[in-house]
Protein backbone atom coordinates (compact mmCIF):
# COMPACT_ATOMS: atom_id res chain seq x y z
CA UNK A 1 0.00 0.00 0.00
CA UNK A 2 1.68 3.40 -0.72
CA UNK A 3 0.59 7.19 -0.93
CA UNK A 4 -2.22 8.32 -0.47
CA UNK A 5 -3.89 5.25 0.17
CA UNK A 6 -1.84 4.82 3.38
CA UNK A 7 -2.51 8.01 4.35
CA UNK A 8 -6.01 7.82 3.94
CA UNK A 9 -6.13 4.43 6.61
CA UNK A 10 -4.15 6.35 8.84
CA UNK A 11 -6.15 9.83 8.62
CA UNK A 12 -9.25 7.92 9.36
CA UNK A 13 -8.04 5.41 12.20
CA UNK A 14 -7.00 9.28 14.00
CA UNK A 15 -10.28 10.54 13.49
CA UNK A 16 -11.87 7.50 14.45
CA UNK A 17 -9.77 7.52 17.77
CA UNK A 18 -11.61 11.02 18.49
CA UNK A 19 -14.87 10.93 17.03
CA UNK A 20 -15.75 7.09 16.18
CA UNK A 21 -18.76 4.92 17.61
CA UNK A 22 -17.04 3.21 20.00
CA UNK A 23 -20.13 2.17 22.50
CA UNK A 24 -22.42 0.42 20.09
CA UNK A 25 -24.22 -2.83 21.86
CA UNK A 26 -22.66 -5.42 20.00
CA UNK A 27 -19.33 -4.07 20.59
CA UNK A 28 -19.94 -4.93 24.24
CA UNK A 29 -18.74 -7.54 24.11
CA UNK A 30 -18.14 -7.67 20.53
CA UNK A 31 -18.61 -11.55 19.11
CA UNK A 32 -18.93 -13.07 15.65
CA UNK A 33 -22.72 -13.93 16.43
CA UNK A 34 -22.88 -10.33 17.77
CA UNK A 35 -21.45 -9.00 14.78
CA UNK A 36 -23.01 -10.84 12.62
CA UNK A 37 -26.87 -10.48 14.09
CA UNK A 38 -25.74 -6.50 14.00
CA UNK A 39 -24.58 -6.66 10.67
CA UNK A 40 -27.63 -8.58 8.98
CA UNK A 41 -29.97 -5.85 11.20
CA UNK A 42 -27.89 -2.80 9.49
CA UNK A 43 -28.56 -3.42 6.14
CA UNK A 44 -30.70 -1.02 4.17
CA UNK A 45 -31.44 0.17 8.04
CA UNK A 46 -29.71 2.76 10.56
CA UNK A 47 -28.07 2.49 13.23
CA UNK A 48 -30.25 4.37 15.66
CA UNK A 49 -33.33 2.21 14.51
CA UNK A 50 -31.14 -0.89 14.61
CA UNK A 51 -30.23 -0.84 18.60
CA UNK A 52 -33.46 -1.30 20.25
CA UNK A 53 -34.09 -4.23 18.12
CA UNK A 54 -30.58 -5.74 18.74
CA UNK A 55 -30.99 -5.27 22.48
CA UNK A 56 -34.13 -7.28 22.27
CA UNK A 57 -32.73 -9.90 19.91
CA UNK A 58 -29.81 -10.66 22.09
CA UNK A 59 -31.62 -11.00 25.18
CA UNK A 60 -33.70 -13.49 23.93
CA UNK A 61 -31.70 -15.46 21.06
CA UNK A 62 -27.97 -14.71 23.46
CA UNK A 63 -26.08 -17.23 20.87
CA UNK A 64 -26.41 -18.81 17.95
CA UNK A 65 -27.86 -22.17 19.41
CA UNK A 66 -30.69 -20.20 20.96
CA UNK A 67 -31.67 -18.51 17.22
CA UNK A 68 -31.11 -22.05 15.91
CA UNK A 69 -33.40 -24.16 17.78
CA UNK A 70 -36.54 -20.99 18.17
CA UNK A 71 -39.54 -21.19 16.44
CA UNK A 72 -39.77 -19.26 13.29
CA UNK A 73 -42.71 -17.39 14.61
CA UNK A 74 -40.64 -15.82 17.27
CA UNK A 75 -37.59 -14.68 15.26
CA UNK A 76 -40.13 -13.18 12.94
CA UNK A 77 -41.67 -11.41 16.02
CA UNK A 78 -38.31 -10.00 17.38
CA UNK A 79 -37.90 -8.64 13.71
CA UNK A 80 -40.97 -7.19 12.51
CA UNK A 81 -40.93 -3.35 12.13
CA UNK A 82 -37.71 -4.22 10.86
CA UNK A 83 -38.38 -5.05 7.11
CA UNK A 84 -36.97 -6.98 4.32
CA UNK A 85 -38.07 -10.50 6.34
CA UNK A 86 -36.13 -12.65 4.55
CA UNK A 87 -32.82 -11.09 6.23
CA UNK A 88 -34.41 -12.83 9.56
CA UNK A 89 -35.57 -16.27 7.71
CA UNK A 90 -31.83 -16.20 6.42
CA UNK A 91 -30.21 -15.37 10.24
CA UNK A 92 -32.35 -18.72 11.96
CA UNK A 93 -31.37 -20.94 8.69
CA UNK A 94 -27.73 -19.77 8.69
CA UNK A 95 -28.07 -20.11 12.24
CA UNK A 96 -29.07 -23.88 12.64
CA UNK A 97 -26.23 -24.62 9.38
CA UNK A 98 -23.66 -23.64 11.84
CA UNK A 99 -24.87 -25.44 14.63
CA UNK A 100 -24.67 -28.86 12.33
CA UNK A 101 -21.42 -27.96 9.98
CA UNK A 102 -19.80 -25.52 12.53
CA UNK A 103 -19.86 -26.41 15.95
CA UNK A 104 -21.87 -23.90 16.74
CA UNK A 105 -19.35 -21.10 16.23
CA UNK A 106 -19.55 -18.73 13.23
CA UNK A 107 -16.60 -20.02 10.63
CA UNK A 108 -13.52 -17.55 10.21
CA UNK A 109 -13.33 -18.25 6.58
CA UNK A 110 -14.01 -15.87 4.09
CA UNK A 111 -15.70 -18.61 1.55
CA UNK A 112 -17.36 -20.63 4.32
CA UNK A 113 -18.75 -17.32 6.04
CA UNK A 114 -20.56 -16.05 2.24
CA UNK A 115 -21.50 -19.90 1.88
CA UNK A 116 -24.25 -19.02 4.48
CA UNK A 117 -27.74 -17.87 3.71
CA UNK A 118 -27.96 -14.15 3.96
CA UNK A 119 -24.34 -13.59 4.05
CA UNK A 120 -22.26 -12.14 0.96
CA UNK A 121 -19.04 -10.65 -0.16
CA UNK A 122 -19.46 -7.33 2.18
CA UNK A 123 -21.02 -8.78 5.40
CA UNK A 124 -18.82 -11.86 5.67
CA UNK A 125 -15.82 -8.94 5.13
CA UNK A 126 -17.35 -7.02 8.26
CA UNK A 127 -17.78 -10.34 10.36
CA UNK A 128 -13.82 -11.09 10.26
CA UNK A 129 -12.01 -7.19 10.24
CA UNK A 130 -14.56 -6.83 13.58
CA UNK A 131 -14.84 -9.92 15.08
CA UNK A 132 -11.58 -12.09 13.90
CA UNK A 133 -9.67 -8.76 13.62
CA UNK A 134 -8.83 -9.56 9.65
CA UNK A 135 -7.59 -7.21 6.70
CA UNK A 136 -11.32 -7.72 5.02
CA UNK A 137 -12.43 -4.65 3.04
CA UNK A 138 -15.95 -3.94 3.17
CA UNK A 139 -18.46 -1.83 0.88
CA UNK A 140 -21.62 -1.56 2.28
CA UNK A 141 -24.14 1.69 1.17
CA UNK A 142 -21.96 4.15 3.42
CA UNK A 143 -18.89 3.29 2.47
CA UNK A 144 -19.76 2.99 -1.54
CA UNK A 145 -20.50 6.56 -0.63
CA UNK A 146 -17.59 7.60 1.04
CA UNK A 147 -14.89 5.88 -1.63
CA UNK A 148 -17.12 7.16 -4.37
CA UNK A 149 -16.67 10.68 -3.82
CA UNK A 150 -13.07 10.51 -2.48
CA UNK A 151 -12.05 8.72 -6.02
CA UNK A 152 -14.54 10.41 -7.88
CA UNK A 153 -15.97 7.15 -9.40
CA UNK A 154 -18.20 7.75 -11.97
CA UNK A 155 -21.32 6.13 -12.58
CA UNK A 156 -23.58 4.41 -10.56
CA UNK A 157 -22.84 1.94 -7.68
CA UNK A 158 -25.17 -0.72 -8.03
CA UNK A 159 -23.14 -1.72 -11.45
CA UNK A 160 -21.24 -4.29 -12.03
CA UNK A 161 -18.41 -2.21 -13.63
CA UNK A 162 -19.05 0.35 -10.96
CA UNK A 163 -19.19 -1.61 -8.12
CA UNK A 164 -15.83 -3.48 -9.13
CA UNK A 165 -13.55 -0.21 -8.91
CA UNK A 166 -15.16 0.45 -5.76
CA UNK A 167 -13.88 -3.23 -4.55
CA UNK A 168 -10.43 -2.52 -5.78
CA UNK A 169 -10.54 1.24 -4.02
CA UNK A 170 -11.74 -0.24 -0.65
CA UNK A 171 -8.73 -2.97 -0.41
CA UNK A 172 -6.20 -0.32 -1.42
CA UNK A 173 -7.14 2.43 1.34
CA UNK A 174 -7.85 -0.37 3.77
CA UNK A 175 -4.52 -0.51 6.28
CA UNK A 176 -2.95 -3.70 7.64
CA UNK A 177 -3.46 -2.36 11.17
CA UNK A 178 -6.68 -2.41 13.06
CA UNK A 179 -9.30 -3.53 11.08
CA UNK A 180 -11.59 -4.24 13.00
CA UNK A 181 -11.44 0.39 13.88
CA UNK A 182 -10.57 0.69 10.54
CA UNK A 183 -14.11 -1.12 9.42
CA UNK A 184 -16.12 0.87 11.87
CA UNK A 185 -14.59 4.15 11.14
CA UNK A 186 -14.88 4.22 7.78
CA UNK A 187 -18.88 3.51 8.34
CA UNK A 188 -18.91 5.97 11.00
CA UNK A 189 -17.25 8.37 8.39
CA UNK A 190 -20.42 7.49 6.18
CA UNK A 191 -22.90 7.64 8.49
CA UNK A 192 -22.29 10.50 10.25
CA UNK A 193 -19.87 12.83 8.22
CA UNK A 194 -20.04 11.94 4.38
CA UNK A 195 -23.46 11.67 4.14
CA UNK A 196 -26.15 11.52 1.34
CA UNK A 197 -27.47 15.30 1.40
CA UNK A 198 -25.27 17.85 3.26
CA UNK A 199 -22.32 16.08 3.94
CA UNK A 200 -20.30 17.73 6.56
CA UNK A 201 -16.56 18.25 4.24
CA UNK A 202 -15.46 20.91 6.65
CA UNK A 203 -15.15 17.67 9.41
CA UNK A 204 -13.85 15.24 7.49
CA UNK A 205 -10.68 13.90 7.91
CA UNK A 206 -9.63 12.96 4.27
CA UNK A 207 -10.51 16.24 2.98
CA UNK A 208 -7.05 17.14 1.66
CA UNK A 209 -7.53 14.95 -1.27
CA UNK A 210 -11.32 13.96 -2.13
CA UNK A 211 -11.33 14.03 -5.85
CA UNK A 212 -14.87 14.77 -5.16
CA UNK A 213 -14.14 17.99 -3.44
CA UNK A 214 -11.56 19.44 -5.40
CA UNK A 215 -13.89 18.88 -8.80
CA UNK A 216 -16.53 20.68 -6.85
CA UNK A 217 -18.44 17.27 -7.45
CA UNK A 218 -19.71 16.40 -3.84
CA UNK A 219 -23.27 16.60 -4.35
CA UNK A 220 -23.25 14.58 -7.48
CA UNK A 221 -21.16 11.73 -6.34
CA UNK A 222 -22.43 8.76 -6.01
CA UNK A 223 -24.17 9.00 -8.99
CA UNK A 224 -28.08 7.72 -8.61
CA UNK A 225 -29.80 4.90 -9.75
CA UNK A 226 -31.34 5.48 -13.57
CA UNK A 227 -34.72 6.75 -12.19
CA UNK A 228 -37.69 4.19 -12.72
CA UNK A 229 -41.08 5.09 -11.86
CA UNK A 230 -42.19 2.34 -8.71
CA UNK A 231 -44.94 0.46 -10.39
CA UNK A 232 -48.52 0.38 -8.35
CA UNK A 233 -49.56 -2.93 -7.78
CA UNK A 234 -53.32 -2.92 -6.47
CA UNK A 235 -54.60 -6.01 -4.22
CA UNK A 236 -57.63 -6.87 -2.44
CA UNK A 237 -57.78 -7.80 1.14
CA UNK A 238 -60.41 -9.48 4.23
CA UNK A 239 -60.28 -7.92 6.98
CA UNK A 240 -62.49 -10.59 9.25
CA UNK A 241 -63.76 -9.23 12.20
CA UNK A 242 -65.24 -11.03 15.38
CA UNK A 243 -64.85 -11.11 19.75
CA UNK A 244 -62.22 -13.76 19.51
CA UNK A 245 -60.20 -11.03 17.13
CA UNK A 246 -58.92 -10.28 13.46
CA UNK A 247 -58.53 -13.08 11.24
CA UNK A 248 -55.11 -13.28 10.14
CA UNK A 249 -52.88 -16.27 7.68
CA UNK A 250 -49.21 -16.80 7.54
CA UNK A 251 -47.99 -16.23 4.35
CA UNK A 252 -46.17 -18.35 2.12
CA UNK A 253 -42.27 -18.47 2.85
CA UNK A 254 -40.84 -16.77 0.08
CA UNK A 255 -42.09 -13.09 -1.77
CA UNK A 256 -42.77 -10.33 0.40
CA UNK A 257 -43.73 -10.32 3.64
CA UNK A 258 -43.12 -14.36 3.85
CA UNK A 259 -43.72 -15.98 6.62
CA UNK A 260 -45.15 -13.08 8.56
CA UNK A 261 -49.38 -13.27 9.47
CA UNK A 262 -51.27 -10.74 7.63
CA UNK A 263 -54.99 -10.66 6.24
CA UNK A 264 -56.26 -12.69 3.35
CA UNK A 265 -55.57 -10.93 0.11
CA UNK A 266 -56.94 -11.67 -3.63
CA UNK A 267 -56.64 -9.54 -7.10
CA UNK A 268 -60.20 -8.39 -6.72
CA UNK A 269 -62.97 -8.05 -4.63
CA UNK A 270 -65.51 -10.29 -5.83
CA UNK A 271 -63.01 -13.75 -4.67
CA UNK A 272 -62.55 -12.23 -1.51
CA UNK A 273 -66.15 -11.83 -0.68
CA UNK A 274 -66.54 -15.47 -2.31
CA UNK A 275 -63.96 -16.57 -0.07
CA UNK A 276 -65.32 -14.69 3.12
CA UNK A 277 -68.89 -15.92 2.51
CA UNK A 278 -67.63 -19.51 2.02
CA UNK A 279 -66.16 -19.63 5.13
CA UNK A 280 -68.67 -18.01 7.70
CA UNK A 281 -71.90 -17.89 6.43
CA UNK A 282 -73.16 -15.50 8.99
CA UNK A 283 -70.40 -12.88 8.06
CA UNK A 284 -71.77 -9.37 7.19
CA UNK A 285 -69.81 -7.28 5.19
CA UNK A 286 -69.43 -3.78 7.14
CA UNK A 287 -70.81 -0.19 5.30
CA UNK A 288 -68.86 1.85 4.78
CA UNK A 289 -66.79 -1.57 4.03
CA UNK A 290 -63.26 0.08 2.31
CA UNK A 291 -60.27 1.03 3.87
CA UNK A 292 -56.65 1.39 1.88
CA UNK A 293 -53.10 0.13 2.90
CA UNK A 294 -50.72 1.79 0.85
CA UNK A 295 -46.86 0.83 1.05
CA UNK A 296 -43.99 1.36 -0.84
CA UNK A 297 -41.28 -1.62 -1.63
CA UNK A 298 -38.22 -1.39 -3.03
CA UNK A 299 -39.61 -2.49 -6.74
CA UNK A 300 -43.34 -1.61 -6.21
CA UNK A 301 -45.78 -0.05 -4.10
CA UNK A 302 -48.47 -1.97 -2.68
CA UNK A 303 -52.69 -0.36 -2.97
CA UNK A 304 -54.10 -2.91 -0.83
CA UNK A 305 -57.89 -1.95 -0.29
CA UNK A 306 -59.71 -3.53 2.56
CA UNK A 307 -62.85 -4.84 2.93
CA UNK A 308 -64.52 -5.41 6.32
CA UNK A 309 -66.44 -8.14 7.81
CA UNK A 310 -68.30 -9.32 10.81
CA UNK A 311 -68.86 -12.33 12.67
CA UNK A 312 -71.26 -12.91 15.16
CA UNK A 313 -70.04 -14.57 18.85
CA UNK A 314 -69.42 -18.33 18.13
CA UNK A 315 -69.43 -17.78 14.52
CA UNK A 316 -65.41 -18.72 14.00
CA UNK A 317 -65.61 -21.46 12.77
CA UNK A 318 -61.63 -22.01 11.41
CA UNK A 319 -60.09 -22.47 14.52
CA UNK A 320 -56.33 -21.48 15.87
CA UNK A 321 -53.81 -23.58 13.85
CA UNK A 322 -50.47 -23.41 12.35
CA UNK A 323 -51.25 -21.50 9.27
CA UNK A 324 -54.13 -19.23 10.83
CA UNK A 325 -54.78 -17.14 14.36
CA UNK A 326 -57.57 -14.75 15.64
CA UNK A 327 -55.06 -11.44 16.87
CA UNK A 328 -56.23 -9.02 19.39
CA UNK A 329 -54.03 -5.71 19.52
CA UNK A 330 -52.21 -5.22 22.31
CA UNK A 331 -52.03 -9.30 23.39
CA UNK A 332 -48.33 -10.70 23.94
CA UNK A 333 -49.24 -12.69 20.69
CA UNK A 334 -45.43 -14.27 19.64
CA UNK A 335 -45.90 -14.32 15.88
CA UNK A 336 -44.53 -11.42 13.24
CA UNK A 337 -46.85 -9.36 11.69
CA UNK A 338 -45.58 -6.74 8.72
CA UNK A 339 -45.41 -3.53 10.26
CA UNK A 340 -48.53 -1.81 7.63
CA UNK A 341 -50.38 -4.16 8.91
CA UNK A 342 -49.51 -4.02 12.28
CA UNK A 343 -49.94 -0.65 12.56
CA UNK A 344 -53.62 -0.57 10.61
CA UNK A 345 -54.85 -3.56 13.31
CA UNK A 346 -53.84 -1.35 16.46
CA UNK A 347 -55.54 1.36 15.17
CA UNK A 348 -58.65 -0.78 15.22
CA UNK A 349 -58.40 -1.16 11.28
CA UNK A 350 -60.27 1.38 9.97
CA UNK A 351 -61.19 5.22 11.50
CA UNK A 352 -64.72 6.15 11.21
CA UNK A 353 -64.49 8.33 7.68
CA UNK A 354 -63.39 4.41 6.37
CA UNK A 355 -59.81 5.25 5.88
CA UNK A 356 -57.05 3.68 7.68
CA UNK A 357 -56.14 5.45 10.63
Amino acid sequence: MAGPARLFGERLLAWFDRHGRRNLPWQHPRSAYRVWVSEIMLQQTRVDTVIPYFRAFMERFPDVAALARAEADEVLHHWAGLGYYARARNLQRAARIIVERHGGVLPCEHAALESLPGIGRSTAAAILAQAYGQRAPILDGNVRRVLARHAAVEGWPGASRVQARLWEIADLRMPDLRPADYTQAIMDLGATVCTRHGPACDRCPVTDDCAALVQGRVADLPMPRPSKALPVRTRWAGLVRSPDGTYLERRPSSGIWGGLYSLPEADDPDTVRAWVSCRWSQAREAIPSLARIGHSFSHYRLDLHVLRFDLPAGACGIMEGEGAIWYKPGLAIRVGLPAPIERFLNDRGISDDGTNG
